[in-house]
């Protein structure tokens, strides 16, 4: 694969106060994030801060007008979407530490209480930047025809149609509560968006407070009247009035709540893990408020009075011009093809090869490697669709950890099972936000008689790895699959991950171990996977020990990384060992990133680079020089302390000479990209790098030659 060669980064300006001289660049973007760097004196970045830098180069791709219309409020939804999570389980996490007295900083060298601050201060400048790229793009919009509008910019027919509409589809759903002392303040649901009504107190009186839930989720965020789009909250502030019929409407401000979810139960104290799971998302609902958005327009005594109800500082307060809960501008009823990307249609390879002989047939000739989304998810249902029909499979193993709701993957499964195949799913109940969907999975896969696991106490599951084992001529014959990405058909179309299938024995007989490791709690040795919290991270240590044995021996050491997060301090530490060794350490980190690259005698032979693009790059990749033998393995794991200690991740080596060539040549595309890449430098800032070469598009491309 030709990539052109790495150019040269633009050199680095930053004032006096560490802070960045943002620039822009003719596309609109920044060129550069705030700094990571809490604590100059660390050689760890604070991983906070670097997440909110991730965000922040997200931001960029919504203000970047090279994307479409369309494509740039996706990024800015998704930017508020990031946010929410990362308050509700971060940020709730921290106030948890604080709560609890912790005064042991964290490896950057700040205490909680000092991070909180920075978070507080940066997210302030965050969420005003979110919402000003909103509604910039929401203008360019509607200058390209999609028109959106307030209320009051309705001529006097269109109200008219909007107030039947509300009568009829908007209000029977609303629920006014007032505040007096028989009704007490209610409860506000986790990211609900509220409006706080002033109602006229009578003569001498002060105003009373009542609460309407705006419906978002079981209606939708946007009402469409002649060709107009407008926000429910507007629709339902313009018309309050007609839900307190005799009082006296003073003022009606939207109002969104952020909780902690970041529920912990006691597993090991569970007799029932099905149903400790299900309270613990009863209890989740509850949490304490961790922060409030209000319209800045809002009166002072009522942000107030609602701080006082949810017991929050003033500093977990954001005031801000709207709309607020930006995500959920995620869909938008825009049918504008021409305002977002170009369609794109996955290759899907043929497996059952020239005479239809079976997908089988195919693996037993050689291993099949699969890049999505540019390589379609459907050879993966396939290869369980045609397991669960074969009359020679015996037994299908998968583990689930995030599944979505495709009804081949659980069709499939339940066939399988129905036609007296042994099938075990192995189900992570504990995957965070989708714990009520594997729920369901698991009870309709136990009804069709399939036998299923709850994962393993104390370690969430979050291995890729399907086993279908086949009776043939000489015996039995296990073919595997092993991924990077989860088993959901919809995030294999929107999110970058690699798919071997395979029937290499070794292989097949450690995957078996695997299972047997995870339902029978059977003691396993494996030849070739990594297996985490077994193995995984001593094989990594191993791996960067043994480039840096090279390098003090003269041979070119390297390695190239790529994953999600780089947060776990013994990993920083193994990389930064290796450099110093000499070894040249080249690490694609998309999100957060706690190893301060370039610091003399530190990691002055590590770069650090992160890929943003149209889809979410989810691949883990893990390549060794090893003295001019290349070694690559790729897998689930990130390199975090829970990922490598508190969970089952499954790497695998990938043993085709062929295919490891092409893991080499990914990685090679990757680093060349300019389209979206930010490189990482010493004082913890992020910074743009310059061009148009795009290698998500260049795998595209290949697909689909012009």
């Amino acid at each position: 694969m030709t990539v052109p060669a790495d150019k040269s980064l633009p050199a680095r300006s930053v004032s006096s106060r560490g802070r960045s001289r943002r620039k822009e660049e003719p596309g609109g973007e920044d060129v550069r994030t705030h700094s990571t760097v809490a604590n100059p004196e660390s050689p760890f970045l604070n991983r906070e801060l670097s997440w909110l830098a991730f965000n922040e180069r997200v931001l960029a791709e919504a203000r970047d007008e090279r994307n479409p219309p369309l494509e740039r409020l996706k990024y800015a939804a998704i930017c508020g979407s990031n946010l929410d999570e990362f308050f509700m389980v971060r940020v709730a996490g921290i106030h948890r530490q604080i709560a609890a007295g912790v005064n042991t900083p964290s490896p950057d060298g700040l205490l909680p209480r000092e991070t909180l601050a920075l978070v507080r201060e940066r997210t302030q400048v965050m969420l005003r930047e979110i919402e000003r790229v909103t509604r910039k793009t929401l203008r360019d919009l509607n200058a390209a025809g999609v028109r959106f509008a307030r209320v009051s910019d309705l001529g006097k027919r269109a109200r008219a149609q909007l107030r039947e509409h509300y009568l009829a589809e908007i209000q029977p759903v609303l629920t006014p509560l007032v505040v007096d002392p028989s009704h007490p303040f209610p409860y506000l649901s986790n990211l609900s968006l509220n409006l706080a009504v002033l109602l006229d107190g009578g003569e001498g009186e002060a105003p009373e407070f009542a609460r309407v839930k705006v419906p978002v989720g079981v209606l939708p965020r946007a009402v469409c009247i002649a060709d107009t789009i407008l926000l429910l909250e507007d629709v339902i502030a313009a018309h309050i009035g007609e839900l307190f019929k005799g009082r006296t409407v003073l003022a009606a401000h939207a109002f969104r709540v952020t909780r902690n979810t970041d529920y912990e139960f006691e597993e090991e104290e569970a007799e029932d893990l099905l149903a400790t799971i299900e309270d613990g998302l009863r209890r989740r609902r509850f949490g304490s408020a961790v922060r409030l958005e209000v319209m800045r327009d809002t009166p002072p005594a009522l942000t107030a009075f609602l701080q006082e109800r949810l017991r929050l500082a003033p500093e977990d307060i954001f005031l801000l011009d709207g709309p607020l809960g930006s995500a959920d501008l995620m869909g938008l009823p825009v049918k504008r093809p021409d305002l977002g990307f170009p369609e794109f249609a996955p290759a899907v390879p043929d497996l059952d090869g020239d005479e239809d002989s079976g997908i089988f047939d195919t693996l037993r000739a050689g291993d099949v490697l699969l890049h999505h989304p540019y390589d379609g998810f459907t050879n993966i249902l396939d290869f369980l669709e045609e397991a669960s029909r074969d009359p020679q499979v015996l037994a299908i193993k998968q583990t689930l950890y995030r599944t979505g709701d495709d009804p081949r993957l659980l069709a499939a499964l339940r066939t399988a099972a129905e036609n007296g195949k042994q099938v075990v799913a192995l189900i992570e109940l504990k995957a965070r936000f989708d714990e009520q969907r594997n729920i369901s999975w698991a009870r309709k896969l136990e009804r069709a008689g399939a036998h299923v696991v709850y994962g393993v106490a104390g370690l969430k599951t979050h291995a890729k790895v399907t086993m279908i084992v086949r009776r043939e001529e000489g015996g039995l014959r296990r073919y595997v699959h092993i991924g990077t990405g989860n088993y959901n058909a919809k995030t294999a179309r929107l999110y970058t991950d690699l798919s071997l299938l395979s029937a290499h024995p070794d292989l097949g007989a450690d995957v078996a171990e695997l299972f047997n490791h995870l339902t029978g709690y059977a003691e396993a040795e494996y030849t070739h996977l990594l297996v985490a919290p077994d193995t995984a991270r001593t094989g990594f240590e191993a791996l960067l020990d043994r480039e840096a044995a090279h390098a003090r021996d003269g041979l070119d050491a390297w390695v190239r990384v790529k994953v999600n997060q780089l947060t776990d301090p013994g990993m920083v530490e193994a990389l930064c060992r290796a450099a110093q060794a000499g070894v040249r350490v080249e690490l694609i980190i998309r999100g957060v990133c706690c190893l301060r690259p370039g610091v003399p005698g530190l990691s002055q032979n590590v770069r650090v680079r992160s890929l943003l693009g149209r889809y979410l790059e989810h691949a883990r990749v893990y390549a060794f020089g090893n003295g001019g033998s290349p070694e690559v393995y790729f897998g689930s794991a990130d390199w975090m302390s829970r990922n490598l200690d508190r969970r089952v991740e499954v790497i695998a080596p990938v043993l085709d000479d062929g295919h490891r060539e092409a893991f080499l040549s990914i990685l090679d595309t990757e680093w060349a990209d300019t389209r979206g890449s930010w490189e990482l430098n010493a004082d913890g800032e992020y910074m743009k790098i310059p061009g148009d070469f795009s290698a998500q598009g260049t795998f595209a491309a290949a697909r689909h030659p012009l």
